[in-house]
């Protein structure tokens, strides 16, 4: 009988050397995988929020359709000026057009009506605006 006693305390009790590896290799195992767990949200968030995340790219991308909107538009209004200048430089009836607008020029018999431009209003802070 006494050695049955003696075999179950082996099988129940491990010794310290082992008890103290198991406790170690516990820990070590929490902490690596906190640090995996911090490592993870770190990476994320520099994915989504960093210098070439997300969110800059997103900024990126509007400003790339701002920028072609504002293209399309000088474009076609570089078309319009070259018109213009294409009918100045061959048509003598929109030489004279022009030069009427800008200089008020008139034909004999003509009369010209000049409308005041709107008195400038003054706001709060002092700084005159015009009104349109």
């Amino acid at each position: 009988m006494a050695r049955s006693t003696s075999t179950r305390a082996e099988v129940k009790r491990p010794s310290a050397i082992v008890r103290v590896y198991q406790h170690a290799h516990s820990g070590w195992r929490k902490i690596a995988t906190a640090a995996a767990a911090v490592l993870a949200v770190g990476m994320g968030y520099h994915i989504i929020f960093g210098q070439n995340g997300l969110t800059a790219y997103q900024q990126q991308r509007q400003d790339a359709q701002a920028l072609q909107i504002q293209l399309h538009s000088l474009q076609r209004e570089n078309e319009l000026l070259k018109g213009h200048v294409e009918r100045l430089q061959n048509d003598p009836n929109a030489i004279e057009h022009q030069a009427r607008e800008e200089l008020h020029y008139t034909r004999p018999g003509e009369v010209i009506y000049t409308m005041p431009a709107a008195a400038p209003s003054k706001d709060v802070a002092g700084q005159s605006t015009v009104k349109h």
